[in-house]
């Protein structure tokens, strides 16, 4: 390992003792699989995310190799020892495997990725990766993307190939590129949204001749694909500190060709809260969703904190007493988040919830302060449907009020308004509301066929349904006859 750096001796100490444990724990996998290569004439190495995560002490079980045998060499070493190997990155160079092995009393499952050296990554012209193999570990880390990710452990001797400082950076916390910022960038433009990705998941800061070059090169954006921008998307909304990356994104530019919706909240104010912008409040509202997670970080709420007053600048009115007023913005926010996400190719199912809760975030503020009725529980209930936790925190989240007695106000409200609906979770069927009678049973009753009058008698049961709570079968058919023959 290099020698520490005199101006910071101590950080990188700790760095290297971690990344000392680390790489013990996946010896026995790593070194097997390095002694395979060496005996077929190669040179394995471990690096990238996986020497970087070993230096900060959180190497997972998902391992990084890069090797100067050809993908059909790696082919051939790894079918005999892994316990599954696939192929779906071959024509980038990149062989997967799957390898069991026991670690102490346990079997770990290691998830492994083994890339042939590159030298040069991509057409400049184009959104479709471009690969040339090279022929030294040196060529391939100067293609990495940055510095912390540009560092190797050759195996199984076990040396630490660091030629551009990574180590350094990484005990300061800073992202650089191994080449000048301009060149990486070209080579990929995506390492942009990754410089604002990276700051987010591991809270380091970006260098600042990285930024200016950000700023540069935002347009360069463009020609990558949507599905690729999506993924480096979701990589950083679900990292720990989202709002770092979140502003990086958009101070550069980058988030006017990725999410313009977000940078155009910066101007407007919250009708609410004046001393904030909607930009600063909705970057709050994400970072209160995440402090209410309870079973790991959610794509769906994540983006339903952050688009939720996407609406607003669209439906900005001043009013002539002064205020400023937002009708609608949850209606046009929904449709506006629709149109996002598919352009960034999200899932039709995400697409939906995401959407909808944007719709529904204002429904609680719709009742006023007053007691619930039963019919106003059940149609809140209903109209969030699997989506009704999710909406119960997206609706604490946007309280960022500085004032702590309405701020107390609206929370011991929702707590009512969740024992409310407690409460009548125990004695109906809340979450799987339907009228008394199915369609069968109304069509028996009124003697008619299936067409349209029985989807517009299922509706008015079902109205009835909501406003009245469950209704005796004797009572739910008379109801329908009544009904029927006013429409008669």
């Amino acid at each position: 390992m290099p020698n520490a750096n005199e101006d910071n001796p101590t950080a990188l100490s700790q760095v290297q003792r971690r990344a000392v444990s680390e790489l013990l724990r996946v010896s026995p996998v790593a070194d097997d699989l390095a002694r395979r290569f060496q005996d077929a004439g190669f040179r394995l190495a471990l690096v990238g995310g996986s020497v970087r995560d070993a230096l900060l002490g959180r190497l997972g079980n998902d391992l990084d190799f890069t090797t100067d045998a050809r993908p059909e060499d790696v082919l051939k070493i790894v079918r005999p020892w892994a316990d599954a190997v696939w192929e779906v990155g071959i024509a980038f160079g990149t062989v997967g495997a799957q390898k069991d092995a026991r670690v102490g009393d346990a079997v770990q499952r290691y998830q492994i990725e083994i890339t042939t050296y590159r030298s040069e990554a991509y057409d400049r012209t184009s959104r479709k990766p471009e690969v040339s193999y090279g022929d030294s570990i040196e060529e391939d880390l100067v293609r990495r993307d940055f510095t912390v990710n540009a560092m190797a452990v050759a195996l199984p001797e076990k040396e630490f190939v660091d030629p551009h400082g990574g180590l350094e950076d990484l005990a300061q916390r800073i992202l650089r590129t191994p080449g000048t910022p301009q060149e990486s960038f070209s080579d990929d433009p995506l390492r942009m949204m990754r410089a604002a990705r990276f700051a987010a998941q591991l809270d380091f800061e970006v260098a600042p001749e990285v930024v200016s070059a950000m700023n540069e090169m935002a347009a360069r954006l463009d020609i990558v694909s949507a599905e690729r921008v999506r993924d480096e998307l979701n990589k950083l909304l679900l990292s720990a500190h989202p709002r770092k990356g979140l502003a990086l994104l958009v101070d550069t530019g980058l988030a006017d060709r990725v999410l313009p919706e977000l940078p155009a909240l910066r101007l407007e104010s919250d009708e609410h809260h004046r001393h904030k912008d909607v930009y600063e409040h909705s970057l709050t509202v994400l970072e209160q969703a995440i402090d209410l997670e309870e079973d790991g970080p959610d794509l769906v709420l994540r983006l339903a904190a952050l688009l939720h007053d996407i609406g607003k600048p669209r439906t900005r009115r001043f009013e002539p007493d002064g205020r400023v007023s937002f009708h609608h913005h949850e209606v046009v926010g929904a449709k506006m988040t629709k149109r996002r996400m598919t352009a960034l190719k999200y899932s039709n199912d995400l697409v939906k919830d995401v959407s909808r809760l944007v719709e529904l975030h204002l429904r609680f503020h719709g009742y006023g302060a007053g007691e619930w009725t039963d019919s106003a529980v059940r149609r809140y209930v209903r109209d969030a449907g699997p989506l009704l936790t999710r909406l119960h925190k997206l609706t604490r989240s946007d309280c960022t009020t500085r004032n702590k007695r309405k701020a107390g106000a609206l929370s011991r409200a929702y707590d009512g308004l969740e024992a409310r609906i407690a409460q009548l979770q125990e004695q109906e069927e809340l979450d799987a509301i339907r009228p008394d009678l199915d369609g069968n049973q109304i069509q028996e009753v009124l003697g008619i066929r299936p067409g349209p009058d029985v989807g517009r008698a299922y509706k008015f049961l079902l109205e009835l349904r909501l406003e009245n709570g469950p209704m005796e079968h004797d009572a739910a058919v008379a109801a329908l006859k009544e009904w029927w023959a006013a429409q008669s």
